[in-house]
């Protein structure tokens, strides 16, 4: 696990989610903004360096990593004169499919070199050992909206950076998704989830979690009442978990 994790739930309100992030960089803050390229990344660029300097100022220099759909991220020439990885927000399957070829490289480079991650949106989700990537369908029966399943129908949970124990569903409570997360714990696809508001933040280090932000964390956890049940807790700004 990275000794800093940064889990943000997506949202456009609450510049102060990047700032405890911003504050674990160490050198000059040149943050790398890894975007899949869906035919607007310089766009979107633009949007998180505006977030990002909002939050830190002139002291932060937002870096464009650009992967075009369907492309493979390349850490290692990637993360060269970078001192914190930001993984931006899109359509999660195409997230996962652009890192799965460095699930392990990644992880181990960002520790070796002491880099913080922060994930926003998809890049919160694959930040999962097990990923949940969309979905709206559980054997065909609905769980959340179907707008919510980022083209993909039944629940899939694939393989993730394993940065953080659990599994991560965002927009909890602005898209209705916490009941998939309920569905991926209920089932045994993921051990355990958070699933975390918009203009909201998970910070994760040394086995503790805490919240920041607008909105709240629910925590889902299996029950030791039987196969299928799952307890949910949630925690507000301030408050933490152990992870």
């Amino acid at each position: 696990m990275a000794s800093r994790v940064f889990l943000i739930g997506g949202g456009w309100d609450l510049a102060e989610v990047y700032e405890p992030f911003l504050r674990a960089v160490a050198g000059e803050r040149r943050i790398g903004c890894l975007i899949v390229d869906e035919g607007d990344g310089e766009a979107q660029f633009e949007r998180y360096a505006q977030a990002l300097r909002k939050a830190a100022g002139p002291a932060c220099v937002p870096v464009p990593l650009l992967i075009p759909l369907g492309g493979r991220f390349e850490p290692e020439s990637a993360l060269a004169g970078i001192d914190g990885l930001l993984v931006c927000g899109g359509l999660t399957p195409a997230y996962q499919e652009a890192l799965a070829g460095c699930l392990e490289r990644l992880p181990a480079l960002l520790a070796e070199h002491g880099i913080p991650y922060a994930g926003f949106s998809a890049g919160a989700a694959v930040a999962a050992r097990r990923a949940v990537l969309g979905g709206w369908l559980v054997e065909g029966v609905p769980v959340c909206p179907e707008e919510t399943g980022e083209d993909l129908a039944e629940v899939e949970v694939r393989a993730g950076l394993g940065l953080v124990p659990f599994a991560v569903d965002v927009h909890a409570a602005q898209w209705g998704t916490l009941p998939r997360l309920v569905a991926a714990v209920g089932r045994g696809a993921v051990p355990y989830g958070v699933a975390v508001d918009e203009n909201t933040l998970l910070s994760v280090a040394d086995g503790e979690a805490r919240v920041a932000g607008a909105g709240r964390v629910h925590v889902v956890r299996p029950d030791k009442k039987g196969e299928g049940s799952v307890v949910v807790r949630a925690y507000g700004a301030g408050e933490r978990f152990e992870v």
